[in-house]
């Protein structure tokens, strides 16, 4: 009962920190999805549950390190934001056990390829992770950038600036060419590549491959 009302609630309160969202008609109807997007801030998980909740009505689940539970208030929002706590240390085994089979229930997982918050503000090199969930689940990626989010929030600052962000959504990336191939070291790194390109083509960035 609780989510529905904070939808109505929460999310207008974060959309004062977004300026625009371009690309609304590229996110899928009547499917199960992951999506890619950029980690900048905190304010990142926010902006894309309040997009694809008003959008499609539908919750967002994300992978989230699981050190976010251990404070109370973060707690809180991630366990309300639908999150899944992400040992790093054991390989993040369980979480991704879990996010696939969500995903095979018809839900939405949301996924920062980059495992953690960027320092700079610079892309950083994506985590294969994200290619072992689509080769296990078959489900396409939805990849997102999000320009201004580390302007108004960086890793550190716990009060946010007043500026607004821009999110850019792309068009849905299939592999079905690659649920027959073996899943090496190689395939994976290809696989996460290609959909680290797209973000960061649509976050305005470049990705050195």
């Amino acid at each position: 009962m609780v989510y529905p009302i904070g939808k109505r609630t929460i999310a207008p309160v974060f959309n004062l920190y977004l300026k625009k969202v371009n690309g609304m008609e590229n996110i899928p109807r009547g499917r199960n999805f992951i999506i890619a997007a950029n980690h900048e801030s905190y304010l990142d998980h926010p902006f894309i549950i309040c997009t694809i909740v008003l959008h499609l009505n539908k919750k967002v689940h994300f992978l989230a390190k699981k050190e976010h539970f251990s404070n109370p208030l973060k707690a809180a929002w991630h366990r309300y934001s639908g999150a899944i706590p992400l040992d790093r240390q054991a390989g993040g085994k369980k979480a991704l056990q879990w996010a696939i089979q969500a995903l095979k229930e018809g839900k939405i997982i949301a996924i920062h390829p980059e495992g953690t918050r960027t320092l700079t503000g610079k892309l950083q090199e994506g985590k294969t992770g994200i290619a072992r969930l689509v080769l296990a689940a078959h489900v396409p990626v939805l990849p997102m950038g999000i320009v201004g989010a580390f302007e108004i929030l960086p890793k550190g600052k716990y009060i946010p600036k007043f500026k607004r962000a821009t999110m850019n959504i792309g068009k849905p990336m299939y592999f079905d060419e690659y649920y027959s191939k073996k899943p090496t070291k190689k395939l994976l790194r290809e696989m996460t590549n290609k959909i680290m390109v797209e973000i960061a083509k649509l976050s305005r960035q470049e990705y050195n491959i």
